[in-house]
Parts: C-alpha cells; sequence; structure tokens
C-alpha cells in the first residue's frame, strides 16, 4: 500500500500548523525587545540620575561640612585672638592700679571700677560658655567682641581721666612752686621785717633804759659820818645819780642794790626782785619819782650786825629789769 500521497499530506499539515504556530509569535517578540530596551533606558536614567543627585548631595554636604569647619575654625580664632585681647586690656588696667589712686573723687572711682568689672564679668561667661561649646556661634563672638570692645572704651576713659588728673596735678604742682616761691619772698620779708623791728625794739630799750652815773660806796659810823675803817662802819650808803633819759617812761622807780663782801658774800637779805628770768635776793632798795631829768639817790644799808673786813666790795644797782651799775669799792 502506498501511503505516500498520505504522508505528503501529513507533511503539509504538519507545515501548515508550523506556520500557523509561527506566524503569530513574530510580532510579540519584537514589541518585547522593544519595551525592554525602553525599561532598560529608563533604569539606566534613573540610576544615573540617582547616582548624578547622590553625588551632587554628597559633594554639597562636604562642601558645607567644609564651610562650616572653616566657620568654626575662623570663629575659633577670633574667639582665642579676642582672648588674647582681653587678656591684655586686664594687664593694662591692672598697671593703672597706682595712677587709679590719683582718682581722689570716690564716686567717679567707684563708679568706673563697678563698669569696668561688670563688662569683664560678662566677658568671663562668654568665654566660659563658648569655651564648652562644640559649635562656635557668630552671634556669641558678636556680643563678645562687644563686650571687650566696652572694656576698650572703658580703659581708654581711665586713660583720659588719668591723663587728665596729672595735667591737672602738674598745674596744681607748678601752682604750688609759684605759691611757695612766693611764700619764701613773703617769709624773707616777714624775717627781714621781724629783724628790723627787732633791731628797732633793742634800740627802743636802749634808748628807754635807764643809766646812772657817780656809783660810789661809803662806810658811815653812828653819826652818819664818813667812817675809814670798814669795821666799825655802821651803815652803808650808796650814791649814784639817774641820767637825765627823755624816752625813758616817767613815774616810779625802784632801784636794788646788791653789796657783795670781799669773800664773795651778799649782804643784807631784804628779799628778791626778778632779773632775765629767775629771782634775785637784794641787799637793800629804794623807790622814786623819776620825771626824765637827772636825780640824785642814795640808798643806806644797816651793816651794825655784820663782821666786816677791809678789802674789794661790789655793788650793783638794777631797774626795770636791767642791770644799771656796777662798780668795785676798796675799803680799809
Amino acid at each position: 500500500m502506498d501511503n505516500t500521497p498520505y504522508r505528503r499530506e501529513a507533511a503539509d499539515d504538519t507545515t501548515k500548523m508550523q506556520q500557523q504556530q509561527e506566524s503569530p509569535k513574530q510580532p510579540f517578540t519584537q514589541t518585547s525587545l522593544f519595551w525592554v530596551l525602553i525599561g532598560v533606558a529608563i533604569v539606566v536614567v534613573v540610576v544615573g540620575l540617582w547616582l548624578l543627585l547622590k553625588t551632587s548631595a554628597d559633594s554639597r554636604r562636604r562642601a558645607e561640612e567644609a564651610l562650616r569647619a572653616k566657620e568654626e575654625a575662623e570663629l575659633a580664632l577670633e574667639q582665642q585672638a579676642l582672648q588674647f585681647e582681653y587678656e591684655s586690656l586686664n594687664r593694662e588696667f591692672d598697671e593703672f592700679e597706682s595712677q587709679r589712686m590719683q582718682i581722689t573723687n570716690d564716686s567717679l572711682k567707684l563708679a568706673l571700677e563697678e563698669k569696668y568689672n561688670t563688662a569683664r564679668m560678662e566677658v568671663e561667661r562668654l568665654q566660659r560658655e563658648l569655651k564648652d561649646t562644640k559649635n562656635k556661634s557668630a552671634a556669641e563672638i558678636a556680643k563678645l567682641k562687644s563686650e571687650i570692645d566696652t572694656l576698650r572704651a572703658l580703659l581708654k576713659h581711665y586713660v583720659e581721666e588719668i591723663d587728665r588728673l596729672n595735667k591737672e596735678n602738674q598745674a596744681l604742682r607748678e601752682e604750688n612752686a609759684q605759691i611757695k616761691d612766693q611764700n619764701q619772698q613773703l617769709q624773707s620779708q616777714v624775717s627781714s621785717t621781724a629783724e628790723r623791728n627787732r633791731q628797732l625794739s633793742q634800740d627802743m630799750e636802749r634808748a628807754s633804759k635807764l643809766n646812772v652815773n657817780g656809783l660810789g660806796l661809803q662806810p658811815l659810823n653812828k653819826k652818819g659820818k664818813t667812817e675809814k675803817n670798814v669795821k666799825k662802819a655802821k651803815q652803808f650808803a650808796v650814791n649814784f645819780t639817774v641820767l637825765k633819759n627823755v624816752s625813758a617812761s616817767v613815774g616810779e622807780k625802784t632801784f636794788y642794790i646788791r653789796i657783795t663782801t670781799p669773800s664773795a658774800d651778799l649782804l643784807g637779805g631784804a628779799g628778791n626782785f626778778s632779773f632775765e628770768g629767775g629771782s634775785v635776793p637784794y641787799t637793800a632798795k629804794r623807790t622814786i619819782e623819776y620825771g626824765g631829768d637827772d636825780v640824785p639817790v642814795t640808798i643806806y644799808y644797816d651793816c651794825a650786825n655784820n663782821t666786816l673786813s677791809g678789802g674789794a666790795y661790789t655793788v650793783e644797782v638794777f631797774t626795770d629789769g636791767y642791770r644799771v651799775g656796777k662798780t668795785t669799792v676798796n675799803l680799809k
């Protein structure tokens, strides 16, 4: 049995079936490939964009971190510079400690010191806060700088105030020097005037001083006659004349006499009178009325109870606080 026609038909059927199966698959494969390529492209673009954005964000982040680090470094350097400036201002302020003592106005001194110390405490507080803070703030640094500027202004005010006081003190010293010179001149004039007055006073005293003349000592017997032998004398008569002196004051004048024996014993002991700041014993005294002209004076002393011997007897006469006469008489 010849199966050839059957096999041919079967082959033809198979071929048709294959064609029928292959024909619809061809368009599906091309479309899928297109969309796959589109998807891959989209993924590539997305990934690229993501990588680009990530790279840009990292760069921006690194740039921001670098900028922030730079700013912090600059702020730290500025803070350190302000710290040095603050310490320098404090040293200058302390150097003016002795000069601040020249400010005699206590209220002004206290006000200046209070302002400076308040500003200094604020600076120290800000410095502590900045030291404890990791990230420095430009506002905080600016505030610290403002407080230090306040310190600088106060220190400048101190310097100006001290300079003003120094100028005032210099002017006062110059004025005092002039016054001192004037005082020295006045003192010299006063001293010269006082010396002239002293000389005038002495001249007046000398001019007004009474003087005596003819001072003598005469032994007398019991009849009041001159006794040649002093051992037999009952009285001593002291004679002198008060000379004329128009410069002397007139009125009562008391004259004191002192009679000293050859053995340096004072006769008498009637009392004491003032002389050169001391109290001096005297032999006898007499008060007269002096009118400015010559006045003869005799003062008697009763020596009957004294043991007398020959030799040199000294007689002194005093009045108005002066010794106005002195003489020595040899008696036998």
